[in-house]
């Protein structure tokens, strides 16, 4: 049989090509709010189910009818009208008039919605990843963790010739070599608020090989301008308009002093001057920007459960066209768990990574854990 001169290889080759000259990232968060630099919705949506024109609908009873999407457990918060007329979700008051407000710790922001308990805030939050094109891969309340699955940016591909014409279809084939995945973690806060925060991981697909027939995936560095452009909207889905929730971004409050490193009991830990309600978040957001992942954790003991993650295997057979040949490997725990515990130390907490027994443990891996923190945390 004679080979068609448009070959898979072909068409492999010029999606590589596309892929490696993605236009430059935005450095400024007012470019990242352009409608065109986030699209995720194209990743693995489909298009709405219809009714066939020769059947018809039947009455649903109202005892069968699901909930609404934004109903919290126990029922849905009703909103507060604030005085810039506003329909919040938080609760208005002096120090917040639009009922939430940003904090910040170097570039580390998180969304302090006031009055309200995570229960609350969660199935807004289910719907606000939904809605921005993303699967759940982690979703589960009682640990307050929310992880997207790997998904892929569609507005970093240029809208060129080729796209607008074959693109349109072999689209499947058309990629941008990137994955984004956004980690949320929920807490309960001081004063009856909730604390929200974002965070980003990214991973890129590379040629390797002298003839460049093959590819891995790469870490890249994680983006907070991103990260603050999902707190932006997520602040517009409790009922911000796109200018206030710019407003509080730049009004962010700073968190307070750096950790530091103890060695004096023979073993490293870290000494924060927080009490342990800022340094439990502080320190959850801080593992979520080190490459342990957090399987669990346990708010009354102190504890978060750990493991060193390589995000890298996760699409490791994710690549441009493997999907159309293999199916995906199921994903196992791999890695030694570690315990990562935030306890009262006088008027601060002490952060030491501990054994089974609650001994700190004193092995390279868990000093190297304590270490990624420090850098973290300052």
């Amino acid at each position: 049989m004679k080979r068609s001169a448009f070959s898979l290889h072909a068409i492999r080759a010029a999606a590589l090509l596309l892929a490696i000259s993605t236009l430059a990232g935005c450095d400024t968060l007012n470019d990242w709010f352009a409608p065109d630099r986030v699209n995720y919705k194209a990743t693995g949506s489909a298009p709405p189910l219809q009714v066939p024109g020769d059947l018809s609908t039947t009455q649903t009873q109202p005892q069968y009818t699901a909930p609404p999407v934004t109903a919290a457990l126990g029922g849905a918060p009703t909103r507060n009208a604030t005085a810039a007329g506003n329909s919040s979700e938080g609760v208005p008051n002096t120090a917040d008039p639009l009922g939430m407000h940003i904090e910040r710790d170097g570039d580390r922001r998180w969304l302090v919605v006031d009055g309200r308990t995570p229960d609350q805030l969660w199935p807004q939050l289910e719907a606000f990843w939904r809605d921005n094109g993303f699967v759940l891969k982690t979703d589960t309340p009682a640990t307050g963790i929310m992880t997207t699955d790997w998904a892929e940016n569609r507005a970093n591909i240029p809208d060129d010739w080729f796209r607008r014409t074959i693109g349109r279809v072999i689209d499947f084939a058309y990629s941008s070599g990137t994955r984004d995945s956004f980690r949320t973690l929920v807490e309960r806060g001081a004063n009856g608020t909730t604390d929200i925060s974002i965070t980003h991981s990214a991973l890129e697909e590379m040629l390797i090989g002298q003839d460049k027939s093959s590819s891995r995936w790469i870490e890249r560095p994680r983006n907070p301008v991103l990260e603050a452009v999902f707190l932006s909207k997520l602040m517009e889905k409790f009922g911000l308009t796109e200018a206030q929730s710019k407003q509080l971004l730049a009004d962010a409050r700073p968190a307070t002093a750096p950790a530091k490193i103890d060695m004096s009991a023979g073993a490293t830990t870290l000494d924060l001057t927080d009490g342990f309600e800022v340094a439990w978040l502080r320190v959850g957001l801080a593992l979520d920007r080190t490459n342990f992942t957090v399987d669990n954790r346990d708010r009354a003991k102190g504890i978060y459960y750990v493991r060193y993650a390589d995000s890298t295997q996760e699409l490791k057979h994710d690549g441009l066209f493997s999907k159309l040949f293999a199916s995906a490997p199921a994903k196992q725990k791999t890695g030694k768990e570690f315990l990562v515990n935030v306890r009262a130390a006088g008027a601060g907490t002490q952060v030491a990574v501990v054994d089974a027994n609650g001994q700190v443990d004193t092995s390279a891996e868990a000093q190297r854990l304590i270490s990624l923190l420090h850098a973290q945390l300052n």
